[in-house]
């Protein structure tokens, strides 16, 4: 048998001989691994348990997100900053809403996301917060509002897929708004919605 653990969650796996080399998902959190080989499976475990449960998610979050939107028209990594990363820019090319010079709703297609992985990751979510206008009710200058829905499970790349949906306007809350404006005009206004119906997942995820 081979005995080894989720580079993501810590979850120990044990396979038979003949899995050795090919890949898997991890049942609790996702992550794709490669099943070693027998051979090496003891022998890495001692590498392994030297990194923190939350360096081994950084990195898994990393292989994840390098690989996700590299054939994606709307999604795309900017700067991916740490080793492994902690801070990405997120560039998305999808139709949404800003203030014209005059405070009215105007059209923007062009649109770049920060997301913070601090030290409570991932238990905490990710502070996250765009670099580019927008008019959206939970949306504003220092937050994108997405606390309410994390979990310490949810993929990296689940949550940007999830900010994108929250630009095009697929996702939104006029309930608890961080913009007042903005919500009343999508209450306002919802044969309009969604700005961009478009689908932001990749089809590989």
């Amino acid at each position: 048998m081979i005995e080894f653990k989720c580079v993501s969650c810590g979850r120990k796996f044990a396979v038979p001989d003949t899995f050795a080399g090919k890949r898997a998902k991890c049942k609790s959190c996702g992550a794709e691994l490669n099943v070693p080989a027998a051979n090496n499976a003891v022998n890495a475990a001692p590498t392994a348990a030297k990194l923190s449960m939350r360096t081994r998610r950084l990195m898994a979050d990393a292989h994840q997100m390098a690989g996700a939107f590299t054939n994606s028209p709307v999604i795309s990594i900017r700067t991916m900053t740490g080793d492994p990363p902690e801070l990405y820019e997120i560039q998305y090319r999808i139709n949404s809403l800003t203030r014209d010079a005059a405070g009215k709703p105007t059209s923007r297609d062009l649109h770049v996301a920060q997301i913070e992985l601090t030290s409570d990751y991932p238990r905490l979510s990710p502070k996250c917060k765009l670099l580019t206008p927008i008019f959206h009710p939970n949306i504003d200058e220092t937050t994108i509002c997405v606390g309410d829905h994390w979990t310490a499970g949810e993929r990296l790349v689940d949550l940007v897929i999830r900010i994108g949906e929250m630009i095009a306007y697929q996702a939104y809350n006029i309930q608890s708004p961080l913009d007042g404006e903005a919500a009343m005009w999508a209450d306002l206004n919802p044969q309009k919605l969604p700005i961009d119906s478009r689908v932001v997942r990749p089809e590989e995820l």
